[in-house]
C-alpha cells in the first residue's frame, strides 16, 4: 500500500441528506487538519454517524463533498482511511489474529506484512494473548480493542471512529488515548465522536458539535469557552430565594438547593461586584469564584 508523499487534511463540504421530510444532514462543514484530533458531539440522532458513513462511502450524500487533501475521496483514498464503526463489524467465529490479518491484506498489505501488522496491534492493544481465540469469546471490551485494531492494522492516513471508547475500562481508555495521540504525532487526521464529553474535552485539538443535522458550534474548547461566556459560582446565598434573577449581565442562573451552589452564566463585562452585593443581601458567602464552562456545560447549551 502507498501512503501519500504529505499528509493531508480530511475536508467534509457542505453535506446534506434527507430521508423523506427528515433532514438528517443539512449543510454540515468542518476540516480535519493533519495531526489534528476532532471531537464530533452531538445527542443520538443528530447525525454524527451519518456524517461518518458518507466519509465512507457507505452512504452517499444528497449534496456536498468529501475530500482528502484537495480530490474528493474515491476509492483507493478511501482504503487508506481507518474506520471504527459504532455498530461492531467483527466476524465472531473468526480468530483474532487472521481475521486481523486477513483485513489489513484487504487494504493491499501483503501477507507477510498483514501478520506483522496484526501481531504489533495487539501487542500494543494488550490482546496478544488473545491472537488465536475466537472474537466471540472476548468480552465486549477486548473485542473493541480489536475493533480499534482493524481500524489501524493497515497503517491508515485518516481514522474515522465512531464511540471508539464505549464499553472500555480505564485501562483500555489510557490506551487507546495514547494510541489516538501517536498517530496524531505521526500528522494523521483523526475524527472521533463519543459521548464521554469528558475524554473529548481532555485529547481534542477542536470539537464541533452537531444538533438536529446542523454544526451548531465549531472550534478550540477555549475558543467555545469565551463564545458562551463566563461561569460565576456562589455558594451560600439560599438557592430557592432565585436571588439572581435579573440581575444585570446574568445571562442565565441555575440554582442547586441540594448542594446550595448558585451557578451563573455571565456577560464578559458583568460588574462582579453588583452580583456579589445581591448575594450577600440573601446571606452569607461562603464561595465566590469565577468558573470556565466545561464542554458538558456547552453541550447542554447548544444541544
Amino acid at each position: 500500500m502507498t501512503r501519500s508523499p504529505s499528509p493531508q487534511a480530511l475536508e467534509v463540504r457542505g453535506l446534506r441528506k434527507a430521508y423523506g421530510e427528515v433532514r438528517a444532514l443539512d449543510d454540515v462543514s468542518f476540516t480535519v487538519g493533519p495531526g489534528e484530533i476532532f471531537g464530533f458531539v452531538g445527542s443520538n440522532g443528530a447525525g454524527k454517524s451519518t456524517t461518518m458513513r458518507i466519509i465512507l462511502g457507505v452512504l452517499a450524500a444528497d449534496a456536498g463533498d468529501v475530500l482528502l487533501g484537495d480530490e474528493p475521496i474515491d476509492f483507493e483514498r478511501r482504503r487508506r482511511i481507518g474506520y471504527m464503526p459504532e455498530e461492531r463489524g467483527l466476524y465472531p467465529k473468526m480468530k483474532v489474529g487472521p481475521q486481523l490479518a486477513y483485513l489489513a491484506r484487504l487494504h493491499g498489505l501483503t501477507r507477510d506484512d498483514a501478520e506483522a501488522a496484526a501481531r504489533a496491534w495487539t501487542e500494543r492493544l494488550g490482546i496478544a494473548q488473545r491472537y488465536d481465540d475466537d472474537v466471540a469469546d472476548l468480552s465486549l471490551g477486548n473485542q473493541q480493542r480489536v475493533q480499534l485494531a482493524a481500524a489501524l492494522v493497515h497503517d491508515p492516513a485518516v481514522l474515522v471512529l465512531d464511540e471508539p471508547f464505549s464499553g472500555l475500562d480505564p485501562v483500555a481508555v489510557d490506551v487507546m488515548s495514547e494510541v489516538l495521540k501517536d498517530k496524531a504525532a505521526q500528522d494523521v487526521p483523526i475524527l472521533f465522536s463519543s459521548h464521554q464529553l469528558e475524554l473529548v474535552e481532555r485529547l481534542c485539538d477542536r470539537v464541533g458539535i452537531i444538533s438536529g443535522g446542523r454544526i451548531t458550534a465549531l472550534g478550540t474548547v477555549d475558543e467555545l469557552r469565551a463564545a458562551d461566556g463566563t461561569f460565576l459560582e456562589v455558594t451560600g446565598p439560599d438557592p430557592a430565594s432565585h436571588w439572581a434573577d435579573d440581575l444585570p449581565g446574568v445571562l442565565d442562573a441555575d440554582y442547586s438547593v441540594d448542594t446550595g451552589v448558585t451557578r451563573l452564566r455571565v456577560t464578559p463585562d458583568v460588574d462582579d461586584q453588583l452580583i456579589l452585593t445581591a448575594a450577600l443581601r440573601h446571606g452569607p458567602v461562603h464561595r465566590f469564584a469565577a468558573t470556565a464552562p466545561s464542554l458538558t456545560d456547552l453541550f447542554r447549551e447548544l444541544v
